[in-house]
């Protein structure tokens, strides 16, 4: 018997676990499909090159044909492992706007608006080059740094990006978001700092946390409109767990809504056809999906100071090799996305609405095919798309993939923004700095310059940048999933916590924000914050913001 079952073990789960689990009176099991996180491609950062073909650490989903996608399947990785996405992902260490949080603030409760979720950040954050600071933390776990090596590409496009008029920013998480700079990343000399690594290393050895891995669950136990468990899958064996307290969802935006409605929780016609019996009519559940597709740039190097697959290349991965094993340095510690930035579409733009990857390498297929050669590769997304998707079921059985649809490209106004998108990439990777490396462009190819031939490029070639949110819709109107406090509507005992309560997309990375909910969550859970809008959880005018100091790790 738990008190809280948390069923997930990603960028959510294993903060929440900690932070829960830290008071020795309060029983928490932690339940994650995937094995533990010891695959040593996780640790090394250029490891995430490899990632995406594993068939243990990555749930690699297919959406629906997408229509307005040449009819495509898109290849979803998502992290299953313990850490999840943070376990896979690019490590770039990015928030968002100011105006993403303001926006949750007004559609859910004033907690969740930016002057209220900015201690919060601050308080997981260990930033090794600002400390704590008006936007930064300096004595949390998750550990946020420099790049230890950064390749000449990756300078030559943040000067091209001064060349072609855009700011220079130091901080994406600072005053500003615009510009062109740098991405500091979730690491830790050298090596990926993951939610597990943050979160789970000193909690571990708890009696009151048990850790569950390879559990994959497949029903939310319900009596009546109370949850009171979860039933899990380990191997051909199910088993039964029990809570006096709460089940919380951390499943992330695919797994949390298909677990609900395996349960009996969603849209009572959906689960009619599937002959789940319906607990709580609650039509939202896997609807709002939404997520930042991305169109890439890629140009065949003048030379050989990209990251190559070459036999020519081979000295250099010795070096850089020995360089890791010793000084936890050189290219093998590169998270690949290295620069970056923020940038608006036209000048009618409020803020920025498009967001730059620059990769001093060629990547293709997300990793699964090898691109030979040298060259660059510029990766471009729509930062504040109108389009909404959903997840749904394709079966009953829980041990099925569900239905991906995030219906890409279904309001119009998102394809006049991913051909801005080209238009400004091939504009700054024009400019002088980066140019003298071109040798040619790869794709879209110089014989693609109409609009006309650009969407169709689009339509061909387009991707996700892997950010799926807001399937289980956080918000104060009765047509939401979760409420401001997470609860899920109609049911007794039963949280979400993780990417799918986001209202709206924010525009950036989205593993920080994910935390940062969970962060929230915690204090929600064990009273250090009330909501401020007068719901039935309470209507104190005042919120604990809970900016508390923590001992580094390790």
């Amino acid at each position: 018997m738990f008190d809280y079952i948390i069923v997930g073990g990603g960028s959510a789960g294993c903060l929440l676990a900690e932070r829960l689990s830290a008071n020795p009176d309060i029983k928490v099991c932690l339940l994650e499909a995937g094995p533990p996180d010891r695959s040593p491609l996780i640790h090394m950062p250029i490891g995430i090159a490899l990632l995406s073909k594993s068939k243990t650490l990555n749930w690699a989903y297919e959406t629906e044909p997408q229509p307005n996608l040449g009819n495509r399947r898109l290849f979803w990785p998502r992290g299953k492992t313990l850490g999840g996405s943070s376990s896979i992902n690019a490590m770039v260490y990015i928030r968002g706007h100011r105006e993403d949080y303001d926006a949750w603030g007004e559609a859910a409760d004033p907690i969740w608006s930016f002057d209220n979720v900015l201690p919060l950040f601050k308080a997981m954050e260990a930033n090794e080059r600002f400390g704590s600071d008006a936007h930064h933390g300096g004595y949390g776990e998750l550990h946020v740094s420099d790049l230890r090596t950064v390749n000449r590409l990756s300078e030559a496009f943040v000067e091209a990006g001064q060349e072609a008029q855009y700011s220079h920013n130091a901080d994406f998480n600072g005053d500003t978001q615009d510009g062109i700079g740098f991405y500091q990343v979730t690491q830790r000399k050298g090596r990926r700092w993951s939610s597990a690594r943050a979160f789970l290393s000193g909690a571990k050895g708890r009696p009151n946390l048990r850790i569950v891995t390879g559990a994959r669950a497949t029903r939310i136990i319900l009596e009546g409109r109370k949850a009171v468990g979860v039933t899990y899958a380990s191997g051909d064996k199910l088993t039964d767990l029990r809570t006096r307290g709460e089940v919380i969802l951390s499943g992330g935006a695919i797994n949390s809504p298909q677990l609900l409605m395996l349960s009996g929780i969603g849209d009572a016609a959906e689960l009619g056809v599937f002959g789940i019996p319906v607990v709580v009519d609650l039509p939202a559940v896997g609807k709002n999906l939404q997520d930042h597709l991305d169109i890439t740039i890629m140009h065949e190097a003048s030379d050989r100071t990209p990251i190559g697959v070459a036999p020519s290349f081979i000295p250099r991965a010795l070096a850089g090799a020995l360089s890791y094993v010793f000084q936890r340095r050189g290219f093998l510690t590169s998270n690949v996305a290295e620069s970056g930035g923020f940038v608006k579409s036209s000048p009618s733009q409020s803020r920025p609405n498009l967001q730059f990857h620059f990769l001093p390498t060629l990547l293709k297929d997300h990793g699964r095919q090898i691109a030979f050669g040298y060259g660059y590769t510029l990766h471009v997304c729509d930062l504040l798309p109108k389009s909404r998707g959903r997840i749904g079921l394709k079966s009953r059985n829980p041990l099925d993939d569900p239905l991906i649809d995030p219906a890409y490209l279904s309001a119009p106004e998102d394809i006049e923004t991913m051909v801005w998108a080209v238009r400004i990439g091939r504009q700054i990777l024009s400019a002088p700095s980066i140019a003298t490396f071109s040798k040619r462009e790869l794709v879209p190819g110089s014989s693609i310059e109409s609009e006309a031939d650009v969407i169709a490029d689009i339509r061909h070639r387009a991707e996700t940048i892997y950010h799926p949110v807001g399937t289980c819709r956080m918000g104060r109107d009765p047509h939401s999933v979760v409420d401001p406090a997470l609860r899920v509507r109609g049911v007794e005992g039963l949280r979400v916590v993780d990417a799918s309560i986001m209202p709206t997309l924010v525009a950036g990375n989205t593993n920080a924000p994910t935390m940062m909910i969970a962060e929230r969550a915690a204090e929600l859970i064990l009273g250090k914050t009330r909501l401020m809008a007068g719901t039935e959880e309470g209507s104190s005018s005042t919120v604990s913001l809970g900016a508390r100091q923590r001992s580094q790790v390790g």
